[in-house]
């Protein structure tokens, strides 16, 4: 009965957390030797950090996060375009979090090892392929070894293998022309703490938020930041690596004008000790994730470009679907499949969304059509309540809606458990 696990990132180690807590047998199967706090900072919405709490991880990720109040968007010239509250300050029953992704990523192992114990995961070693074998699957690892269990889970990220094998034509993932230069610098925050902001347009932008409460006598924060520029796609562009090291010097020119009343965007860029550099890319939306006994979840079912804060958060609600389908539909490809009719819909329409004006940040670009993002009142540009119903129209897309997630029962019950028939 057990479920092999292809990846142990935030998808796959939240699956494990998931299964341990209602009794499902599983093994992760992790490609590095060891799990490190790599990368930088990511978003984790309320219906996500609403499942980690009913995992019962609330202290750990209060520890290591911060609780996102603000969120706004800011043309280039600093000027305010549309401003909401977030998390509890918007009248969610539970806080978002902004928060370093690799700290995320080791505090599930560890809560992960605590309550399941290290037998539970085997490191330095890669998924290759599967195959469906009647009443089992079978998980192909790269050093030749075949492991048999009920079900098989790809996490195993954008590049998955397992994909690969369903879509073996898919190629490479796609680039859209934008490069990310992404890092965490020490400065004054912002607005107070706790806010997130877009500033610029489609062909140059800064995202940027803090992913640590600032000082009480210095105000000085950790702020993650990634700056965003525009090339044109058909020029290639190296293989996306996350640890690619940057030269600031490609794009520190164009943000020098951006240095504002509230924030000093060349002075961020400069402050950080190191930058990594990331194409933007994704994958189109599959018509399946799921053959027989295997399917897909996290960034291996569905990469979206990353501008609607939505990735992780997904990958965390996929494993706790999956939780609630093997609870309904035993172990079993019906489980599988019931967990891809809930999310795949969903994941598609975020990821389309992602691609085009019904984004978040739509807003930005089309300012600066308007008016070169120089304006006194932002109302005399867009109407402020046409903003305000694009903002909703992506969480109810997404999945956070505040009436419909506040009012939504829990994935799984309160004290739910696998019973062996």
């Amino acid at each position: 009965m057990t479920i092999l696990i292809a990846g142990g990132g935030i998808a796959g180690l939240t699956l494990g957390l998931t299964l341990h807590q209602i009794g499902v047998p599983f093994h992760i199967y992790e490609s590095t030797n060891e799990i490190k706090p790599l990368g930088v900072g990511i978003n984790l919405q309320p219906n996500a950090v609403r499942e980690l709490i009913d995992l019962g991880l609330e202290t750990e990720i209060d520890a290591i996060g911060v609780k996102t109040r603000q969120y706004g968007f800011y043309s280039k010239l600093g000027k305010t375009i549309w401003e909401e509250p977030r998390g509890r300050w918007a009248g969610y029953a539970w806080p978002q979090y902004s928060v370093h992704r690799g700290h995320l990523q080791v505090m599930l192992y560890n809560a992960l090892i605590a309550r399941a114990g290290p037998e539970c995961i085997t490191t330095g070693t890669r998924a290759v392929g599967f195959e469906n074998n009647g009443n089992s699957a079978v998980l192909a690892l790269e050093n030749g070894e075949r492991v048999s269990g009920s079900l098989i889970v790809a996490a195993d990220g954008i590049h998955s293998a397992l994909r690969a094998q369903m879509v073996p034509d898919e190629g490479a993932p796609i680039w859209n022309g934008r490069i990310l230069w992404r890092a965490t610098t020490r400065a004054k925050a912002f607005f107070g703490g706790g806010a997130m902001v877009m500033i610029g347009h489609d062909h140059l932008r800064l995202v940027a938020y803090p992913i640590s409460n600032p000082d009480p006598e210095t105000g000085i924060a950790t702020i993650n930041w990634i700056a965003e520029k525009s090339f044109d796609p058909s020029v290639s562009w190296r293989r996306e690596d996350w640890n690619r090291a940057a030269d600031i010097n490609d794009f520190l020119p164009d943000f020098q004008p951006w240095k504002f009343d509230w924030v000093d965007v060349p002075a961020l860029i400069t402050g950080a000790e190191v930058v990594y550099e990331y194409p933007m890319v994704d994958r189109d939306p599959l018509d399946k994730w799921t053959q027989d006994r295997v399917t897909l979840m996290g960034d291996a079912a569905h990469p979206t470009y990353p501008v609607g804060s939505n990735g992780a958060s997904q990958a965390i609600v996929d494993a706790r679907v999956i939780g609630a389908k093997l609870l309904e539909h035993d172990i079993t490809p019906t489980a599988l499949q019931a967990y891809e009719d809930d999310i795949r819909p969903v994941a598609t329409a975020v990821g389309r969304a992602n691609r085009s004006s019904g984004g978040p940040d739509a807003v930005l670009q089309q300012v600066e059509d308007l008016c070169g993002g120089d304006f006194n009142t932002i109302n005399d540009v867009i109407p402020v309540d046409r903003l305000a119903e694009h903002a909703e129209r992506y969480k109810t897309i997404a999945g956070f809606s505040i009436s419909d997630l506040n009012a939504r029962p829990r994935t799984i019950a309160q004290n739910a458990r696998f019973s062996v028939s």
